[in-house]
């Protein structure tokens, strides 16, 4: 989880725009900034950090402190404004000042060159006045604007700037329209295998089937055939076509797939598509590590950083941090693990779930004898030549933080977990952790997060139990620990409100964890009272951090001889239920998406409900063999990597059109070029119909639910990474490897 960032690119975004250009004036006056009136929240405006701000009686109010210099050193503004080269823009505003002053309004770039629409005197009281000034842009951009009041250098003295009912209009392109998503032939812009299914999706209102060519890199037409008309496609709202291409199996690179005048991006086909991502994909992990430095030798010198909060200068470090206050007596050496997303927290909810998952990868390599899932040396990690394997080092990371956050024997709650360790405040971009100036806290323990240690921790014991014994006993022990604990405190939940700095990750029914945990403690521990509380089922939500009780049906299935026959008989009917569901769902649709929500929006990380519906699947073809079921998991891959409404594929460095601005505190390029964007392998979240973001809200009002997405690193809410969504794509990678 994140936070809205003052995003300062002026690029435009990867989903070209069509319509920024020159042109007759608008016949609607169109509104460009959001929460101009300031009824009860600030966001998204902002404040200089010598400026703070609050709203109060309806107006954004700010302290101005004297002698400043210049007038942008104290400012009240909003980023992420729209702009269109040749329009004229109308800024409109009511402001009063404790003393008068004369500040400056302004509309212009966010960055250099810092290209100004308008940048006019206004000449405050404390008597509210409303001031309206016009210019025209010279330039084009999605989110690059920023509107501000200019309020240094006015006075010697403080004094206070209120500004209220701010409007800015102009521009002929509709809030959310302009859009133009390149070709209408969708394919995986990465590669295909060429033994498994091959398929293209075309946008086309056409009710009868088209011609389409399958050309090589030199132009070549190595195959035709004729669409299958498939329709409207709900999520979309395209009509869609289908060219399957399946048959045919020559390797080579640089494909297209044409359809009248109209040709995709260019992919491959090859035998082993997805050797790579499983690498990249676990790469990721190393990548955001806390509390070590992040070495040239292993990600080369563009990915380099110092180890975060360690506790040099200038932020305090995780190695003996403190509660919030009147929550506990102590601190923890709570340092290592794995930053969770955007931001620099480290969360016990969604690290257990990623941990899990990358010790399933192992455990699932061990039964299907993939030698890659077991190879030491898989990775370029700094345990790549220590004889264990390379999977489990990357998860021993996560899990050796997870068994830090437990609460010290002696003191209340002994044996709970703390739900997580973040900032006091949120930072802003970009910031490597080494940089992170804000304190840092442990925050309460809670029941959740126990059970999460309870489930991760048994699974270790048992898949470190041939490489490190010492380890895996420490794993059990705290994990029966935190189970107990648990049973004691079976109500200590995250609050939703814990959200300044950090991720709440609030969770009031732990039912599923209670299930999941008892699944992974009886598998590893034989042990009758830990199956009794085994009581949820897998169903078509799959499962997620928030609901984990799918993953005790997992845990049988990947264990079977370990429990009950009659629990496995269970286990296996439902598995199989519900991967035919994300069958049915998949082949329904006009672009290859196994997740179809039953209310037709898409929540935040839809991405990764594509990949647990995928993992599911993948679990179908284990126990079944059936191939039907790992045709789904690469077609699935399809819809990652391309053939989805947006022409876009969600995986950093996969694909002509990769997302590449994930929202990301040191994968920050778009806004500091000094900065790298992310490395290949990183998975955005994908389609939010929430848009909780500002760039969102200003980009994709109204837009269709696989559509609402957009690769800008201010977009939060559609574009963060985090673990638990590069752990499932690392286990299908993992999967789709050995088909």
């Amino acid at each position: 989880m994140s936070v809205k960032t003052r995003l300062t690119a002026v690029g435009l975004p990867l989903v070209l725009i069509g319509a920024l250009v020159p042109s007759a004036h608008a016949a609607e006056a169109y509104e460009r900034v959001l929460n101009g009136t300031f009824d009860s929240v600030k966001t998204p405006w902002w404040s200089s950090g010598i400026a703070p701000s609050t709203v109060a009686d309806g107006k954004l109010c700010a302290q101005i402190p004297g002698g400043t210099a210049n007038p942008w050193t104290a400012m009240i503004g909003q980023n992420d404004v729209p702009l269109e080269a040749g329009q004229p823009y109308t800024l409109r505003f009511t402001a009063s000042a404790t003393k008068n002053v004369t500040v400056r309004a302004a509309v212009a770039l966010a960055s250099p060159p810092n290209t100004t629409v308008l940048n006019k005197p206004a000449a405050l009281t404390s008597t509210p006045k409303t001031f309206e000034f016009t210019g025209t842009s010279t330039v084009a951009t999605r989110t690059g604007g920023q509107v501000a009041i200019q309020a240094g250098g006015a006075s010697a003295e403080p004094y206070t700037l209120c500004i209220d009912d701010v409007s800015l209009t102009g521009g002929i392109v509709a809030p959310g329209g302009g859009w133009d998503y390149g070709s209408p032939v969708r394919t995986n812009q990465y590669a295909y295998p060429t033994a498994g299914s091959k398929r293209a999706s075309i946008v086309s209102s056409s009710t009868t089937p088209l011609d389409w060519q399958l050309k090589d890199a030199a132009g070549k037409v190595v195959q035709t055939g004729r669409t299958q008309v498939k329709g409207k496609d709900a999520m979309t709202r395209d009509d869609v076509h289908i060219a399957d291409f399946s048959s045919y199996r020559k390797a080579g690179s640089g494909y297209s797939m044409t359809v009248g005048t109209d040709s995709s991006y260019p992919f491959d086909i090859t035998d082993k598509p997805y050797d790579q991502l499983r690498r990249d994909s676990l790469a990721y992990f190393y990548h955001n590590r806390s509390g070590t430095p992040i070495e040239a030798k292993y990600v080369g010198d563009a990915y380099a950083r110092p180890a975060g909060h360690v506790g040099a200068a200038p932020n305090q470090g995780d190695i003996s941090v403190p509660c919030l206050p009147g929550e506990c007596d102590y601190t923890l050496d709570v340092s290592g693990g794995w930053y969770d997303a955007g931001d620099h927290g480290k969360y016990v909810v969604n690290g257990a779930l990623a941990a899990w998952q990358l010790m399933d990868t192992y455990e699932r390599s061990l039964y299907t004898f993939d030698i890659e899932g077991i190879r030491d040396g898989l990775l370029s990690i700094p345990e790549q030549d220590n004889r264990r394997p390379d999977v489990l080092d990357e998860a021993r990371w996560e899990v050796e933080f997870l068994l830090k956050m437990q609460v010290p024997a002696g003191k209340p709650l002994a044996g709970m977990a703390h739900h997580k360790i973040h900032d006091l405040a949120w930072t802003g971009h970009p910031m490597l952790p080494s940089n992170d100036p804000q304190p840092r806290y442990l925050h309460a323990p809670s029941t959740a997060a126990t059970l999460n240690l309870a489930a991760a921790g048994a699974q270790c014991a048992r898949v470190f139990k041939i490489w490190d014994r010492a380890f895996s006993d420490r794993c059990l022990a705290a994990a029966e620990t935190a189970w107990k604990a648990a049973l004691a405190n079976p109500a200590k939940y995250a609050p939703d409100e814990d959200s300044v700095g950090g991720g709440a990750y609030d969770d009031t029914n732990v039912t599923d964890e209670f299930s999941w945990a008892g699944a992974e403690l009886y598998a590893t521990t034989g042990k009758r009272e830990y199956l009794n509380k085994v009581t949820t089922k897998l169903t078509s939500a799959g499962f997620s951090w928030k609901d984990t009780g799918g993953l005790a049906d997992l845990t049988i299935m990947r264990l079977p001889l370990k429990f009950p026959l009659d629990r496995v008989i269970t286990a296996r009917a439902r598995l199989i239920n519900v991967a035919d569901g994300h069958l049915r769902d998949l082949k329904s649709q006009g672009y290859p998406n196994p997740s179809k929500p039953a209310d037709g929006q898409y929540a935040w990380g839809s991405t990764s409900a594509t990949l647990t519906a995928s993992m599911i699947m993948a679990m179908a073809y284990d126990t079944t063999l059936n191939r039907k079921y790992s045709d789904g998991v690469l077609e699935s891959m399809d819809y990652l990597l391309g053939r989805n409404g947006l022409n876009q594929s969600f995986v950093s460095g996969y694909g002509e059109q990769a997302s590449k601005n994930q929202h990301h505190r040191h994968w920050a390029h778009s806004v500091n070029a000094a900065y790298p964007n992310p490395p290949a392998g990183s998975l955005a979240g994908g389609p939010n119909s929430g848009l909780q973001d500002p760039v969102a809200q200003q980009n994709l009002p109204g837009c269709a639910p696989a559509k609402c997405y957009i690769d800008e690193l201010g977009s939060w809410s559609t574009n963060e990474v985090a673990i638990n969504w590069n752990s499932a794509l690392a286990w299908v990678a993992a999967f789709a490897d050995t088909r």
